[in-house]
């Protein structure tokens, strides 16, 4: 199954976040808290189909991390009607494609078929929501297969074991501590019971979001969605989500992960960020332009133009990061790949002295402006992606955003000011509130 990351990308993936101007959006309530919305596009046939439950990684009891993920895998593993694997197949047979993934704050499973076949899956959708029957020899071999998943896309990429340290340093009480996959010694620990806990905690109707996307009508979704998942019974015992909060870090810290697989060492900092935040998502705006502004393009950014061109140039890539949408506090990026003959400190301090330099001279409007034409053509295009969009609506929703913040995204990132890119600046660029991580072979001494 495919599985989200709590890691740096480059701004261009989170400007799918804007809204769907082009579209219409209609959102409705079941009477069982089952949140609907869809969003039209009548240009084909084709329909995506997606349901988001609003739990991840962040909501596992403590010494079960990963359970989260390892339940994605059991809900393709049959249900009282359909048998272990059905459910893949029978989207298959139709044409169509399916899958799944797990991040910090949802979970979400997704079909893409046409648009004739989309009672199939809401059916199907719905019974797996509360029907689900795991036999000991599944849960056993699905354990065995995010075991392997875990030393193929983590165990085996010092990237990755050197991201996953650096989020263990960044969040000292915060779950976004643990990774989405889990530590293996707890993965190893999974059992049937673990799985079934959290599905009976977290997988009811009031606790997830519909959104369908494409070829079809509100009305004529409102009465599939009502006739599949109005009979589910809502829970009476989901927990709030108050998780453990992150203390004010007073301090920075520094990481040295050095790995003989390593081929192209480099640095990377995170700094402690606001999240976006349901009717005020300011912060968060001038947040996303400052990312575009220091490192969103390889050419223009204030990163890459101080330390990437030149016959000196200390840097062969630079990039700045961030994305707001989840439930509590996140994080801000910025990393530098040192050039050859440029060991990472000094790439580390041409990176400080940017830095420096942008919060003494502050924002070049004419590049301001260019950045907002950039994020306005992002939105345009992103109305022509309907999978894109039910993304976008789910992922916002699952954290506690709603339809309408979704809708004002745009023009709040038009709105913004370049005062608030550096009051934004001024806050979050602390290194006492940071964690800086060196990447490195074992094979070469700094």
């Amino acid at each position: 199954m495919l599985m989200a990351y709590r890691l740096p990308a480059l701004l261009v993936m989170g400007l799918s976040c804007g809204p769907a101007f082009g579209q219409d959006i209609t959102d409705f309530t079941l009477d069982n808290g089952l949140q609907v919305v869809v969003i039209e596009d009548h240009r084909a046939p084709i329909v995506t189909d997606m349901v988001w439950y609003k739990t991840g990684s962040a909501d596992e009891k403590a010494g079960e991390s990963g359970v989260a993920h390892f339940l994605e895998h059991l809900m393709f593993q049959g249900t009282q009607k359909m048998a272990p694997g059905e459910f893949s197949a029978t989207v298959s047979a139709l044409g169509g494609s399916d899958n799944a993934f797990t991040s910090y704050d949802y979970t979400a499973y997704f079909q893409r078929v046409s648009a004739d076949n989309l009672e199939r899956m809401l059916t199907m959708e719905a019974d797996r929501m509360e029907n689900l029957d795991l036999s000991q020899p599944i849960v056993d071999n699905e354990r065995q297969v995010i075991l392997q998943e875990r030393s193929q896309r983590v165990d085996s990429n010092p990237s990755s074991l050197f991201q996953e340290q650096l989020s263990a340093a960044q969040y000292l009480n915060s779950p976004y501590q643990s990774p989405v996959i889990g530590w293996r010694a707890e993965m190893e620990a999974l059992s049937r019971e673990d799985a079934l806990d959290h599905y009976h905690t977290f997988y009811a109707p009031n606790n997830a979001i519909l959104v369908v996307a494409g070829d079809v009508t509100p009305d004529g979704v409102r009465e599939l969605a009502t006739r599949h998942f109005g009979p589910l019974s809502p829970s009476t015992t989901i927990p709030p989500r108050e998780r453990p909060q992150e203390p004010p870090q007073l301090a920075e810290r520094r990481i040295v992960f050095k790995d003989a697989r390593v081929a192209q060492p480099y640095v990377m900092r995170s700094y402690l960020a606001p999240e976006r935040n349901a009717g005020d998502q300011k912060s968060a705006a001038a947040l996303t332009v400052l990312a575009e502004l220091l490192g969103g393009e390889p050419t223009n950014s204030v990163l890459a133009k101080s330390m990437q061109f030149g016959a000196d140039a200390p840097a062969i890539y630079t990039m700045a990061s961030y994305d707001g949408t989840s439930v509590d506090q996140t994080t801000f990026n910025i990393a530098a790949v040192p050039a050859e003959g440029t060991t990472i400190q000094e790439v580390e301090n041409a990176m400080d002295a940017t830095l420096q330099t942008f919060l003494k001279d502050g924002v070049d409007q004419t590049q301001l402006d260019r950045i907002k034409t950039q994020l306005r053509a992002s939105d345009i295009y992103a109305r022509d992606d309907a999978d894109g969009l039910a993304r976008m609506y789910g992922s916002a929703l699952a954290v506690g955003l709603t339809v309408q913040d979704v809708k004002d995204w745009p023009q709040i990132l038009q709105d913004v000011t370049a005062d608030e890119v550096m009051a934004a600046a001024q806050s979050v660029l602390d290194k006492r509130q940071s964690v800086t991580g060196w990447l490195e072979s074992d094979e070469v001494t700094q």
